[in-house]
């Protein structure tokens, strides 16, 4: 369910920003869905509760969960910070297609290379 790389230079805790945060675009988690407690996802992942709590801090901050004391975290209603990483993500999906037309890609060399990302399913770096 979550996706994590240790070999990756991105921290534990925004892996599990992403992971949550895709989950909820793709419709894998849904408004109302309980999340793990920290300290289940923590000893499930063989992390430090910590980093778990860290990142769900930060989910918080964005609007993606609600938490309610001693009920546990869940998936928000209010998927407007998805969005913004939505058009954040565009823009920059935009610059790099810039950049390739000005070192002489093709369309077609971009449209491959961007299809090779989609079809390895976005993995987390």
């Amino acid at each position: 369910m979550f996706e994590l790389n240790f070999q990756s230079r991105l921290p534990i805790y925004e892996q599990l920003y992403r992971s949550v945060a895709r989950m909820a675009a793709l419709g894998v988690l849904e408004k109302g869905d309980p999340l793990p407690s920290v300290r289940a996802l923590a000893q499930k992942l063989g992390v430090n509760p910590n980093t778990v709590q860290k990142a769900y801090a930060i989910l918080e901050r964005d609007g993606l969960i609600n938490t309610v004391p001693g009920k546990g975290s869940f998936l928000s209603g209010d998927l407007s910070a998805l969005e913004k990483r939505r058009e954040l993500a565009a823009g920059k999906l935009r610059d790099a297609a810039e950049a390739a037309l000005e070192c002489g890609m093709t369309k077609e060399e971009i449209l491959s290379a961007a299809a090779d990302v989609c079809d390895k399913g976005g993995s987390v770096k």
